[in-house]
C-alpha cells in the first residue's frame, strides 16, 4: 500500500489549498489531535510532530510520480512505533492522522470551492490509507510489547537461588508450561555454569497442580540439569499432589523428592556432608 494521492487526475486544488491555508489548517489539525490525545503528550512536542508531517503530506499531495511517499510512510511509522511504547490507545494514535481530514474539509466547505471539494474524497482516500498503515504499525509494535513484557515475567516468576555453597534453590510458583519449562531450564542452566554447583532444589509448593505435563516439564528441567552433572531433588510434594501423581501413574524414576523445601535443603546438605544442629553447621 503506498502513499501515492496522484494516479489517474490531479488534486491542484487540495495542494494549493494546503500551501495557501497552511497555518490555519495546520493550527486546526494539532486543535482536534490535542483534544483526541488528551494530554497524553505536550501541545509543543504534537505542534513539532505535526508540522514535519503536514510539509511531508503536502509534498505528497503535490508529488506526481509517487516518490515523496516513502518519506511520509517512514515519518508515519515511528510515530506509531513511539505511540504504541508510550501506551496510547488505538484511537489516540488514529486521530493524529484522520483528523487532518477535518482540518482539510473545513476550509475546503469555507472557501466554497466546488472543484476543491471534489478533489476531497481522493484526498480523504489518501489520507485513510494513511490512517490504515499507521495502525498496522501501531498493532504489530504493540504485540512485540506485550511479547517482550511476557518474557520478561516470565523470567521474574522462575528465580533461581543460592541456598547454599554449591547448592541452588528455583521456587516455581504458578502453572508450569513449556514456555516457562524452556525459561526455567535455561536460566537454572546458567547458575549451574555461574557457580558451579552440585545440587538444585526445585520447589514446586505454588504450584497448583501437578499432571502428566506439568511432570514431563519437570523431567525435562531435571534431565537437562543433570548432563550439566547436577543432582535434583524435587520438593514441596503436598499430599493431594502425590494423590494425584500416584493416581495418574505418573513415573519420577529415581529424581529424589521431599515433602518440603526444608526437607530438600537438608538432604543436599546431608549429601555434601554438612549437618545442621541447633542452628549451626557442623
Amino acid at each position: 500500500m503506498g502513499a501515492r494521492l496522484v494516479k489517474d487526475g490531479s488534486v491542484d486544488h487540495v495542494a494549493g489549498l494546503l500551501r495557501s491555508e497552511r497555518e490555519g489548517v495546520l493550527e486546526r489539525w494539532v486543535q482536534v489531535t490535542t483534544e483526541g490525545v488528551r494530554g497524553r503528550i505536550t501541545e509543543r512536542e504534537l505542534r513539532t510532530e505535526l508540522t514535519e508531517l503536514y510539509g511531508l503530506v503536502e509534498a505528497a499531495v503535490a508529488d506526481r510520480d509517487g516518490s515523496a511517499g516513502g518519506e511520509l510512510q517512514a515519518a508515519l511509522a515511528e510515530m506509531s512505533r513511539n505511540r504504541a511504547r508510550q501506551g496510547f490507545s488505538p484511537t489516540e494514535t488514529a486521530i493524529s492522522v484522520f483528523s487532518l481530514k477535518q482540518a482539510v474539509h473545513e476550509r475546503v466547505e469555507a472557501a466554497g470551492d466546488t472543484a476543491a471539494y471534489g478533489e476531497f474524497i481522493r484526498f480523504s482516500s489518501f489520507i485513510d490509507d494513511l490512517g490504515l498503515q499507521t495502525f498496522e504499525t501501531y498493532a504489530a509494535t504493540r504485540e512485540q510489547v506485550i511479547a517482550d513484557q511476557a518474557e520478561q515475567l516470565l523470567e521474574l516468576a522462575t528465580p533461581v537461588v543460592k541456598l547454599w555453597d554449591g547448592i541452588l534453590g528455583v521456587p516455581l510458583v504458578g502453572t508450569l508450561d513449556s514456555a516457562r519449562t524452556q525459561v526455567v531450564m535455561e536460566t537454572l542452566l546458567q547458575m549451574l555454569v555461574d557457580t558451579g554447583s552440585q545440587y538444585a532444589v526445585i520447589d514446586i509448593t505454588g504450584v497448583p497442580a501437578v499432571d502428566t505435563e506439568v511432570a514431563q516439564h519437570l523431567l525435562k528441567t531435571v534431565m537437562a540439569a543433570r548432563l550439566m552433572g547436577t543432582h535434583c531433588v524435587v520438593s514441596g510434594i503436598r499430599p493431594q499432589i502425590a494423590q494425584t501423581i500416584v493416581a495418574l501413574g505418573i513415573e519420577f524414576g529415581d529424581i529424589v523428592t521431599k515433602a518440603t523445601l526444608a526437607d530438600a535443603l537438608e538432604y543436599a546438605l546431608d549429601r555434601k556432608g554438612i549437618r545442621v544442629v541447633g542452628g549451626e553447621s557442623t
